[in-house]
């Protein structure tokens, strides 16, 4: 369905106070943090998070959960990376009216809209965290989002799963559910996983030593490089891969 022409409007107002404040250097600055690629207006951090409070008290009580969620498939669009910090910013104030809906809805965010993995990981630990928390949806309501054909909607998986930390008595089921991803190819999912399994080990060491110790000669290097970097250089010692007998000998 397509946006009505307010969404449209309330859009083109952020797009005109992007490109007013656009900065090369700002972009610069940042864009090495990205190898995926940093498409923005180049604003700064303290101006962004200033105009996001007005836009949102300018707008809240027009628009509400489902108007920003309209608006945020259309800022979305564009590529911009500070029009999909508006878009997903938007949504914090809302924890509490989160439904089973709107997390279907920033599924297809993370399919269609959102491109690096800062997004991926604010829209994790802010917004897709409190599903988990509240118990709106459970482990299951990820099992397809880890062959997800999107890097980024795989990548939230493990990331959104850092909020279940706090309250599991045990971290087997964790594991379980996160096994499927340990042959993922992509190095955006593998440091996501990698960074999972180092807040998990800093809890509950054992089960994740025996996790990493089962994929530590098949698993790819750079989940145990993440996994890894809290540990002394002894422990570290026991999770590297096995070299191989030559031929011959």
């Amino acid at each position: 369905m397509a946006a009505s022409k307010r969404i449209q409007s309330i859009a083109s107002e952020i797009r005109a106070f992007c490109a007013e404040h656009a900065d090369e250097k700002v972009v610069s600055r940042y864009a090495r943090f990205f190898t995926e690629g940093y498409d923005a207006y180049g604003i700064t951090r303290e101006l962004m998070e200033e105009h996001i409070k007005k836009f949102f008290e300018d707008h809240k009580d027009e628009l509400g959960l489902n108007g920003f969620l309209k608006l945020g498939d259309v800022l979305l669009e564009s590529g911009k990376y500070e029009e999909a910090s508006f878009a997903i910013c938007f949504l914090f104030p809302f924890h509490g009216e989160y439904t089973t809906e709107t997390f279907q809805r920033l599924g297809e965010w993370l399919e269609n809209g959102i491109r690096n993995w800062g997004h991926t990981d604010i829209l994790c630990s802010e917004v897709l965290s409190r599903f988990l928390e509240r118990g709106l949806v459970r482990l299951d309501d990820f099992s397809r989002w880890r062959q997800s054909a999107s890097k980024w909607k795989r990548r939230a998986v493990p990331v959104s799963m850092l909020a279940l930390l706090k309250s599991r008595k045990g971290y087997g089921e964790l594991l379980d559910f996160l096994e499927p991803l340990m042959m993922d190819e992509d190095k955006f999912v593998q440091q996501g996983l990698g960074w999972f399994l180092r807040e998990a080990w800093k809890k509950q060491p054992k089960p994740v030593e025996a996790f990493l110790l089962k994929w530590k000669d098949s698993g790819p290097r750079r989940i145990f490089q993440y996994a890894t970097e809290k540990m002394t250089p002894e422990k570290k010692e026991k999770f590297r891969r096995e070299r191989k007998a030559r031929k011959g000998k």
